[in-house]
């Protein structure tokens, strides 16, 4: 009898920094490997094809598509050629599809994509990692238990980190190409949102500003002008509130990520530190996650070490979570698991960034239950 785990033949659409994360976790999976890569650049295809050993560079999206031996589908291009590549994939050859976030960075492409979601036949994945990182899963745990905080009533996010990271093309410079920062990089903060409350959001008010970073660079297309620190308010249907303080000149932090839940009984927080690869070496070792525990009565919080797997972590910059997340991906390509993050979610998510980026051009809250960024509309599985 044959144990031997079915062969996962991957397809990769875009192979620069996030990409070769991508790789590299696809590679700890067994019974998995790639076999056609789209990679315009060349130093970024030469980096993955040395990753990749045995695939084979395509010249195109369609024919990555179209080859026989590819069985889903990775899309980890720039955010701005999400929901073309959707478009076209569905047109071409419906595979299952890992979906990096954001799933698209424009109004008009949630509803279109929205509609593509109910008649795609395959499954489609949004990819947010930050669910999977340990100490993230271990909190999400403390709260649907309910054991040591009850209800969740409060929820606070706050990520001090560096600022963005240099992209092929600098298209992560301009708010056109990303869909601003409280899309590209918070649509991630607003699915957690969502994953822990448990309810739907109906307002959300952000203040924010362009006040330190990149404000010296200049390219083709101008000064960029991405949001660098903001606050963000989250109101929700079930009466919960949600807090994200995002600052992106902070990465002197201990952690880069802390999310702190409360209701009635208690609070439990989590602290996510950044990637290993940024830790100051004459600091000894990087900090471990953390999840803390911290009961009303009787009072005394009690703290629990989360480390990750080393492999995992050694893997990328997210706190392990990709190869978890590819674990899951992997199970439901092979007919053994179920989506747990489906392309409503990922746009969902895209709705609140970008109500969240007008709300901080107008200085307005902005309705999420009516008008032109209601979540209506996207099936609700709360």
């Amino acid at each position: 009898m044959n144990n031997e785990p079915l062969q996962v033949r991957y397809g990769i659409i875009g192979c620069g920094m996030m990409g070769q994360e991508h790789l590299r976790n696809i590679a700890l999976l067994p019974g998995a490997r790639v076999t056609r890569i789209f990679e315009p650049d060349e130093a970024m295809a030469a980096s993955s094809l040395a990753l990749a050993q045995g695939a084979v560079r395509a010249t195109s999206l369609a024919e990555v598509v179209s080859s026989a031996d590819v069985d889903c589908l990775l899309i980890a291009s720039p955010n701005f050629c999400h929901a073309d590549q959707l478009r076209e994939i569905a047109s071409i050859r419906p595979l299952p599809v890992l979906l990096e976030k954001p799933a698209c960075t424009r109004l008009s492409d949630v509803r279109d994509l929205a509609a593509l979601s109910a008649s795609y036949p395959a499954p489609i994945w949004v990819a947010m990692e930050y669910r999977y990182m340990p100490p993230v899963t271990r909190l999400t745990e403390e709260v649907r238990s309910g054991a040591h905080i009850g209800a969740l009533t409060m929820l606070s996010i706050r990520e001090h980190r560096f600022p963005f990271l240099v992209k092929v093309g600098d298209w992560n410079r301009f708010n056109r190409y990303t869909g601003g920062t409280l899309v590209e990089k918070c649509c991630h903060f607003f699915d957690l949102m969502r994953h822990l409350v448990r309810s739907e959001p109906i307002r959300i008010y952000a203040s924010a500003g362009v006040d330190h970073n990149h404000l010296d660079e200049r390219y083709p297309d101008g000064t960029p002008d991405i949001l660098d620190n903001a606050y963000v308010i989250v109101d929700f249907a079930g009466g919960q509130r949600a807090l994200l303080e995002l600052c992106m000149f902070a990465e002197g932090s201990r952690y880069q990520e802390e999310i702190t839940v409360v209701g009635p009984l208690g609070k439990a927080e989590c602290f996510v530190p950044g990637p290993g690869r940024f830790w100051p070496a004459d600091l000894g070792e990087p900090p471990v996650p953390k999840v803390v525990i911290s009961p009303r009565h009787p009072k005394g919080p009690r703290e629990l070490d989360v480390p990750v797997d080393p492999i995992a972590l050694a893997a990328g910059d997210h706190n392990g979570s990709t190869l978890y997340q590819h674990q899951r991906f992997n199970a439901v390509v092979r007919g053994k698991g179920h989506i747990e993050v489906n392309l409503e979610d990922g746009l969902a998510a895209v709705l609140m960034g970008l109500a969240a980026q007008e709300s901080a051009r107008t200085g307005q809250a902005i309705s999420l239950v009516e008008g032109e960024y209601s979540l209506k509309g996207l099936p609700s599985k709360h």
